[in-house]
């Protein structure tokens, strides 16, 4: 399951460095699919949509910073335990229930992020 960054966060940024995937971004900033992936040009993600990861991507959130749930592998293959969660002061980093998938979902994610 990706997390998720709840309206508790006080946008102090501790968990923008941590994330492996760079699936982590500040409040109104649009994201990229190549950002901190190996990822370029036209391409098809796991679930069969066809993206352009170089093109600029709407906010999820305006307010505080979010995460992009298509990149969030709650660090699997990197880490023992997400580290935007381990590091985050107001405990706001938390499992979304709304994007619920298993080990070998989130590791599949990883390696296709990163080419691997």
């Amino acid at each position: 399951m990706a997390i998720i960054i709840t309206d508790e966060c006080i946008n102090c940024g501790a968990c923008e460095p941590e994330c492996p995937n760079t699936a982590i971004y500040e409040g109104a900033d649009d994201w990229r699919w190549k950002d901190g992936t190996k990822l370029s040009g036209k391409l098809i993600l796991p679930d069969g949509t066809e993206v352009d990861a170089d093109a600029a991507q709407t906010p999820i959130s305006d307010d505080i910073y979010y995460i992009v749930p298509g990149k969030c592998t709650e660090c699997k293959g990197f880490h023992e335990e997400p580290q935007c969660a381990a590091v985050c002061p107001v405990d706001c980093c938390v499992p979304d229930d709304n994007h619920v998938e298993s080990e070998e979902t989130l590791l599949n994610r990883q390696s296709f992020l990163h080419n691997e």
